[in-house]
């Protein structure tokens, strides 16, 4: 089951020009750090995508493998 890491290529994205080309989730304003952020705060997964309905469980994921790579 855990045998490779997530491919999160095409859902974490880097541009120079939004949010000052932090790692952003599939284009949108919502970057890796705002999520980890969230998590750490004590959100659960159900209250962030309550709060963001245009996140979906796999970009939580892929926010965590992205924070984890080497």
């Amino acid at each position: 089951m855990y045998d490779r890491p997530m491919d999160y290529d095409g859902i974490i994205t880097l541009k120079p020009g939004k949010r000052s080309g932090k790692p952003c989730i599939r284009g949108m304003r919502v970057t890796v750090a705002d999520v980890l952020g969230y998590m750490a705060s004590g959100m659960s997964e159900a209250e962030i995508l309550e709060d963001f309905p245009e996140l979906k469980h796999r970009d939580l994921i892929a926010c965590l493998a992205y924070q984890a790579a080497p």
